[in-house]
Formats: C-alpha cells, structure tokens, sequence
C-alpha cells in the first residue's frame, strides 16, 4: 500500500475515471450511445470539434449509466469508506460530465461535494488543478488519480495517493517528495487483452475443416494450407467480432454471474485498448483472406457484418437472435468449402443448421433458467423473459431431433455411396448423436450447462466418447 500516511484534515480530493472506477465514463457513454444510435459516430466528432465537455455532456445526456454496475476499486472504496466515517470530507474532482459524477456520488455515499465538467469547461489536468488551488490553497488537499495527468496536481497536493501498478509512474510521483499511498491498479495489457480475444472460443471455427475432412481431403498439402489461412483468418476475425460484442455489451455483461468477469466489463483491459485492437485484428483477417477464392473473402466479410448486427441489433430479437447464432455456424462450414474450392453438400449445411439451432436455443434456455432461479423475470440485453424457457426448449429439442434425420436421410442417399465403402455402418452414428443431444437438454434442465454448449462440450468427457466413437465409425465407413 505504500508509505504509512497520517490522517490529516485536509480535503481528500478523488478522481474518477481510472481510479475509484476502473473504467473510462466518456468511453462508456460513447459506447452506449452508438450502440443505440448506430449512425450517430456523424454526431460524435461535430460535439468533439466544439471541446471535450460539449462532447462529454451531449453523450451523458444521451446515455443511461447505472452507477451501481461500474467496476470499482474495491480497496480503495473500503479506504474511502474509512476516510468519511472518521469525519473527513472527500470530494469527487472529475472531467467527467456532472450527471454522471454526480450519479456515481449518489451511489457510493461518501463524497461531500462534486467537482466535474460542465459542458463548458473540461475538468481535466491544469483545469482541475487550478480549481483545486483555488478552493483549498496550495497543499492543502490531498488527492487520489492514476495516470501521468495527474502528476501536477499530486505536485500541489499535500499528500499524493495513486491507484496504479506502474513503476515508472510511482517512481515519478514518489520524487516528488510527498508521502504516497498506493493502491494497486491494471497489472499489464497482454494478458487480459489474451482473455478478451477469447481464444477459448476459437474451437468454432474448427468447423472450417469439416468440408474438406468429410470430402477425405484434408491431407492434400494445398487444401490444407488454404483451410489453415481461412482458420486464422476466421480466428481473427471471430475475435474482433467478440470485442465489438463487449464494448457494445457492457451493462448487459455486468449484470450476468459470469459474464461481468469479462476484462472490458470489470476494467482489467481499458475500453481505449479493446477498440483500439479491433482494426488490426480485422485488417489481419482479410489480407490473410486475399490469399484465398474471392468466395472466402465474401463469406468472411458477411460473418463479420452478421456478426456486429448481431451484437448491435439482432440480439435483443427472441428467435431471430437463436437463427442468426446457427446461421454463422453454418457459414463457417460454408467458408471452409470456399477456402479449401470443395463443393460443401446441401445435406451437410441442413444437418449443421439444425444441429447449430437446437445449441444456441440450449445456450438461450441456460441463460434464462438461470434468471428464474434468480427470481427475475427478463433477461437483460435480450429479447426473452422466464416464460419463454419451455418454449425455447421445445424448438431447441426439436431441431436437435431433426438434424438426426437429415442425417439419417443422408446415409440413405446416393450421394454417401461416393466417399464411402460401408455406408450402411455411419446409421451407428445416428443412437450416439441421439444420446448426445438428449443429455445435453437434459443437462440444461438440470442447470448443469452455464455455458456456450460448445464450450461445455470441450470439457466435457462423455462428448470426447461420443465424437471419439462417431470419428471411428466414420474410418470404419471409409
């Protein structure tokens, strides 16, 4: 924690942004505000051209933040708590919009007075710091920020209090001759901004492999190679897709009971890193797509726009948002095809569909059982309320079922005879893929899936059995 302070009378100064929450409120508003006015990015920049507080008040007021979802710094709101229960005033000094400083003060209960921007004046840096001087004389508060901004201020405070894990940026603050108090702050980048690409999720796109593996091509050194670049391409672009997702999800996100631990939704990765990523990892994506059929690169940019209406609009849609999420499996298995120039089957794309609707309705099924479990009646960012839970199970059942015929129907067609010489041995796939789709559901009636179902199946032992038996099959068929 640092040097051991005395407890002085003078005013304890706070900033917000970065320090008591762990977040930025301009990013969080803009943010907010495009995901509910997609075309409003032509708004943004006219606001900024007239200051920083023009842009921050026209988005406070446009936006709704609920205070009491943002990341705090735990530790040093316990310390705040201290401060004001022994009768020392504090004041949230901020370049935030006031309705917003003024919100988070309300909920947090211990600041006295409320010093922000305006829409006029920026509270920012000298701006703060000579507000600061001017209400309580040189050294004669202490004050609680985070960055290098703030390195005047702590200057002409008495005591400089950080919330930070620099040491480049303590040592500075420490030169300054003042007694320090610290609080730890983001520890690194790389590591959060690895968990926020969610590499976890990138088994999805193993799906690009199965046309050319159900073809029995795979091993062809070009095909390979060109279904590995359209991997990466779709790996990149997937993660790009699951940033935008977070950025426009937050409050959603920190109101769910995993999903508030995500890096942008509990301040580990900044909202500035985050966006800032996106444009790389997309631009990687396509220039990797160039080396691939002009067929790829279009089945590459419709997931990408599917994917961001989906984040920005198709979500909130009940049903649509369960087709959509199928949809983009399928695509995924399409691309494969176009990548590796292999014909993908009609049979396979219908058997996918299905397959991939019955496990997103499991996904949006865990969702709401586990808000009826919470006593609440809506799931937040979504278009379903408890009551749809039975009806999400029936078409989610139903359409698990169905892919079993489709395949079944499949075995029975000309078509299997070309890549197989014992046919007739895949119908054993059709009692394993049964018992798999049964105890899935019957998994999420229990409660048990609380999580994206592929995931799930990742760890997962009895889906290892079941995929394990179903490959030997297939090679037996062969």
């Amino acid at each position: 924690m640092g040097e051991k302070l005395a407890q002085p009378d003078r005013v304890l100064c706070v900033d917000l942004d970065g320090t008591l929450v762990r977040t930025d409120l301009l990013h969080e508003t803009l943010f907010s505000f495009l995901k509910l006015n997609p075309f409003g990015i032509f708004l943004v920049l006219p606001w900024l051209l007239k200051g920083r507080a023009v842009l921050k008040k026209e988005l406070a007021a446009r936006t709704e933040i609920n205070p009491a979802t943002l990341p705090y710094n735990i530790a040093l709101l316990d310390e705040l708590v201290k401060q004001q229960r022994s009768g020392r005033k504090l004041v949230l000094a901020t370049s935030a919009d006031s309705k917003l400083a003024e919100g988070v003060a309300k909920h947090v209960g211990v600041f006295g007075e409320v010093v922000a921007s305006d829409g006029q004046r920026n509270l920012g840096g000298f701006e703060k710091l000579a507000l600061l001087r001017e209400k309580f004389g040189e050294e004669g508060f202490d004050y609680v920020g985070d960055a290098r901004v703030d390195l005047p201020i702590w200057g002409a405070a008495g005591e400089a209090w950080m919330v930070s894990s620099n040491p480049g940026l303590i040592k500075r603050v420490k030169a300054l001759g003042k007694p320090v108090k610290i609080f730890a702050g983001r520890r690194g980048v790389f590591r959060p901004l690895l968990r926020a690409l969610r590499p976890h999720q990138w088994v999805k796109n193993f799906l690009i492999f199965l046309a050319p593996l159900l073809a029995q091509r795979i091993l062809e050194p070009q095909i390979f190679f060109a279904t590995l670049v359209g991997f990466v391409a779709f790996c990149l672009c997937s993660s790009s897709a699951y940033l935008i997702n977070d950025l426009f999800d937050l409050a959603a996100d920190r109101e769910h009971h995993v999903k508030k631990m995500r890096p942008l939704a509990c301040g580990d990765l900044s909202l500035a890193w985050g966006a800032f990523i996106v444009v790389p990892l997309i631009s990687i994506a396509f220039i990797l797509a160039l080396l691939l059929p002009a067929k790829f690169i279009f089945a590459l940019a419709l997931y990408f726009v599917a994917t961001l209406t989906y984040s920005l609009v198709l979500k909130q849609e009940p049903i649509l948002d369960i087709v959509t999420l199928a949809s983009l499996y399928s695509l995924r298995i399409l691309a494969g095809g176009y990548a590796a120039q292999i014909l993908v089957s009609t049979w396979l794309l219908a058997f996918s569909m299905f397959l991939f609707l019955s496990l997103a309705c499991v996904k949006r099924f865990s969702e709401i059982y586990r808000l009826r479990e919470a006593n609440h009646q809506k799931v937040k960012g979504r278009g379903y309320v408890t009551g749809d839970m039975e009806l999400v199970a029936q078409f989610g059942t139903a359409a698990g079922y169905i892919s079993v015929l489709v395949l079944a129907l499949y075995m029975n067609s000309e078509e299997v005879a070309r890549y197989y010489t014992h046919p007739r041995e895949l119908w054993l796939i059709c009692p394993l893929l049964l018992y798999w789709i049964g105890r899935i559901w019957l998994l999420a009636h229990r409660g048990q899936v609380l999580e994206d179902p592929i995931v799930f199946a990742m760890k997962d032992k009895v889906s290892y059995l079941v995929g394990a038996l179903s490959g030997l099959i297939l090679l037996f068929a062969i």
